[in-house]
């Protein structure tokens, strides 16, 4: 075929890029478990963000199937081997504080605002768009290009496991889910619980915690903290130490008594927890804080716990410690903090741990500090690391497309973060997360650049042509 200008194409395209993108981000896609039904297994807007992208590939003429209401495939073109591009359309929580109506789709200064606009329906609908652009230039295409579309990302993969139990493995693919240029190395994941079983009180000092609620997810850093306490001591004291710390660390909060209960709330910058130290945890900042009041010993103990996480984020409570030259730094957040006197106490952690690091090695030091400690191990699951050679011909092609359409070198990264390319047997990350820009996914005002969303959408359009076009 003649010599394609991709960019031109997409601004063709540009206001229904923009109007198909806008349809989806007002879709609240958050996981509910408590209402899901056998036609909305992870809940009703999970289930309408998936029909959203079954419904437009059929309008566009794309073969389409839903597999088990938690994953589907929008398909063109004819061949054994399949590209696939893999994304999802499930959200976090979108938190507090934003300053915009977080599925609103709202435009301004340049970006397009809503929970998911950037982490994943802002990719994901640039990668259809790429396929679009590809099937409406009757371009000849060599292998099957399907987009397979996930709803579980950011919990449990769950979309994924019923995906590849019923459907092929792609020959090759990409997900369009982390950053540019491009990902070819993501570290391991695991979540595992902390549990500290209930002891009876004893003695209580100055107060007595009776509970302590922090976190939504394990790859969240939390951004609200609450504890509950029966003061023993000087009240006011307490509340105006309180008060004192707020200043000091510059982070918003409420004190007051409900019912002879005192009750303190903290407000932090949440984060991926890929890196925690992007964020402030509110839960460790407020367990800094209780660390310093002579609590009863169960309650303290929790808190301690807590307190030896604050500000290390490395494993350096464990003693495992580690980095290596492909992936970088193991890291642990602790994305979960939930104590009730009656109840014990659990902690929920997620580390991302290095492509050569001993896990087993690891989980056995994890145990043996928790059994040392009083505290037991518990709850744990595991995405193994991924890696694919940095000569191998799927990163070559993706670099040239890349520096081509950027003018940048396509330099290889490593990254913390889990994405759909480790379900892959040959898969990267790629986009959309341009050099430069802030990262903004799973925190409050989450943006794509508009600029940035036509550039990508430019980007997969060549890739796909250049992965499964015919060239002879």
């Amino acid at each position: 075929m003649a010599d394609i200008h991709w960019m031109e194409e997409v601004l063709k395209r540009k206001e229904d890029l923009i109007r198909d993108l806008k349809g989806i981000l007002q879709i609240r896609s958050v996981l509910d478990e408590a209402n899901a039904t056998e036609e909305a297994p992870l809940g009703q807007g999970v289930r309408e963000a998936l029909q959203y992208m079954l419904d437009l590939g059929e309008k566009d003429g794309f073969k389409t199937k839903n597999v088990q209401n938690l994953a589907g495939h929008l398909e063109m073109g004819e061949g054994e081997d399949i590209l696939g591009i893999l994304g999802h359309v499930d959200v976090v929580p979108e938190g507090d504080g934003w300053t915009v109506d977080p599925y609103s789709g709202t435009v301004k200064d340049g970006k397009i605002y809503a929970r998911g606009s950037s982490d994943d329906k802002g990719p994901t609908m640039a990668a259809y768009y790429g396929m679009k652009i590809v099937k409406e230039l009757g371009v000849p295409l060599e292998k099957r290009v399907r987009l397979i579309v996930g709803t579980d990302e950011e919990s449990n993969w769950r979309c994924m496991d019923a995906y590849f139990a019923n459907e092929e493995m792609p020959t090759i693919g990409f997900s369009p889910d982390a950053d540019f240029p491009i990902i070819y190395a993501e570290k391991g994941i695991a979540d595992f619980d902390i549990i500290q079983d209930p002891e009876k009180t004893e003695d209580p000092q100055q107060a007595e915690l009776l509970s302590f609620e922090s976190g939504r997810r394990y790859n969240m850093v939390p951004d609200y903290a609450e504890a509950r306490l029966v003061a023993h001591g000087e009240q006011t004291e307490l509340l105006q130490k309180f008060q004192d710390y707020q200043k000091e660390t510059g982070l918003a909060g409420q004190d007051f008594v409900d019912g002879g209960v005192l009750i303190l709330k903290l407000e932090g910058v949440s984060a991926h927890g890929a890196e925690p130290e992007n964020g402030k945890s509110a839960g460790l900042y407020l367990a800094k804080f209780l660390n310093s009041v002579a609590l009863d010993r169960a309650g303290a103990k929790f808190i301690k716990t807590l307190n030896q996480f604050f500000g290390r984020s490395r494993g350096e409570y464990f003693g495992i410690g580690y980095k290596d030259e492909v992936s970088g730094e193991l890291t642990i957040n602790i994305g979960i903090m939930s104590y009730h006197q009656e109840k014990g106490g659990r902690i929920g952690l997620n580390m991302r741990y290095p492509v050569t690091f001993d896990l087993e090695a690891g989980k056995t030091k994890i145990v043996s500090k928790l059994k040392k400690d009083g505290l037991r191990f518990d709850h744990f699951s595991d995405q193994k690391p991924h890696y694919v050679d940095k000569n191998d011909p799927l990163i070559t092609t993706l670099a040239k497309v890349y520096e081509e359409q950027t003018g940048e070198e396509a330099k290889l990264l490593a990254i913390g973060g889990g994405t759909y390319a480790r379900t892959l047997k040959k898969g990267v990350a790629f986009g959309a997360l341009f050099p430069g820009r802030e990262d903004v996914m799973h925190q409050k005002d989450e943006y794509m650049y508009v600029e940035d969303l036509l550039k990508a959408t430019a980007i997969y359009a060549q890739s796909i042509y250049e992965l499964a076009g015919k060239h002879a």
